[in-house]
């Protein structure tokens, strides 16, 4: 009987010592893992924070033209006065000095040349951390987001300089360089191996500086005319669209709601992209200036840029929220879509007006 009784409360020590180590041990985890998280989202904060904050062109010791006219949205923010008003006297002024000093940025398209090289540039070379979405260890994942906009934008812009800004017609050749250049962006994001998307991205970016080179030279051709441009301007506005689309809905492709991480998502994607587009867009106003102009078409450009530029600004101080919208708390994504549309229905307007 003593026997029994001991076994019994050997067993039930046992059963204690299971639970007391079980809770011991799902307790770490559940403490790894939120200092894990912490972590992720301090160095997403932090990485952020020092994007916002940085000015990497300063470094530089020949700025672009467009950054010397124009606040670029961050990461590519320069030391410049504040951004006058579009339809404004002061942005009739700016855009008068841009075009009275056109000489200082070299032949036409070479500016063109460098606000597509860059965004993706600061990306893969200057910003912390490098390129993200090929990591094996991936820690982060707003800034991931951002670069994937960035990214699709440089894809967008480069496959219509190669097939139209840069030739009189379908009928004649593809610059070798730039054709190189399409052809590499078009590696997958999160490529890590033969060849990695650092590698591959890199190598792009030397073909555009030898398309550059061969501008200067007078040995590459760059049209600044309207069937030129339109298929850029059709090009960035789908993909606004795009962006559009995931920051207004509600439930994804299988019905199901769109998650907390989801809508983190597409709210940094669209940042990207708005970033890189502004970019762009400042570099458009300059090198078609002429026909912008002859087309009556400056204040609808200097809208779009205008509403890029807001988009690319929303920074959500914690995290992004999707409050109701008739609450008090913010919903990022439905702050971010209204700027995004006002840029896509300015593109598109700008596409009809020099189509007619």
């Amino acid at each position: 009987m003593e026997n029994t009784t001991n076994n019994v409360e050997i067993g039930e020590g046992d059963a204690e010592f299971k639970k007391f180590a079980w809770l011991r041990i799902i307790g770490a985890i559940i403490l790894v893992l939120a200092l894990l998280w912490a972590i992720t989202w301090l160095i997403d904060v932090l990485d952020l924070s020092r994007t916002g904050g940085s000015q990497t062109a300063e470094t530089k010791a020949q700025p672009s033209k467009a950054a010397q006219h124009t606040q670029m949205p961050e990461p590519h923010r320069m030391n410049v006065k504040a951004e006058p008003k579009p339809g404004s006297h002061e942005m009739a002024d700016s855009a008068k000095e841009a075009a009275g000093n056109s000489h200082a940025k070299g032949p036409t398209g070479t500016l063109f040349v460098d606000s597509l090289i860059e965004p993706i540039n600061h990306e893969l070379n200057e910003r912390f951390w490098g390129w993200r979405p090929n990591d094996i260890l991936n820690v982060t994942d707003n800034v991931n987001e951002i670069q994937l906009g960035i990214l699709e934008v440089t894809r967008r812009t480069t496959v219509a300089l190669t097939e139209k800004i840069s030739r009189t017609g379908s009928a004649s050749a593809l610059n070798e360089h730039l054709e190189n250049a399409m052809n590499a962006f078009m590696i997958g994001a999160d490529s890590y191996w033969m060849p990695s998307a650092e590698s591959a991205y890199n190598g792009a970016l030397d073909d555009l500086k030898r398309y550059k080179k061969q501008l200067i030279r007078g040995e590459a051709s760059f049209y600044t005319r309207s069937d030129s441009l339109i298929p850029l301007l059709q090009a960035l506005e789908e993909l606004l669209g795009s962006c559009d689309e995931n920051l207004v809905k509600q439930k994804e492709d299988d019905g199901e709601p769109v998650s907390t991480f989801k809508a983190d998502n597409y709210f940094y994607y669209a940042k990207g992209v708005a970033m890189a587009m502004t970019t762009i867009l400042h570099a458009v106003d300059e090198e078609f200036s002429r026909l912008l102009e002859t087309r009556d078409a400056k204040d609808i450009m200097h809208h779009a840029i205008e509403s890029a530029h807001h988009a690319s600004r929303i920074d959500p101080w914690i995290m992004v929220t999707e409050g109701s919208l008739n609450g008090i708390l913010a919903n990022h994504r439905a702050n971010m879509a209204a700027h995004i549309s006002h840029a896509r229905y300015y593109l598109g307007l700008l596409t009809k007006t020099l189509s007619t």
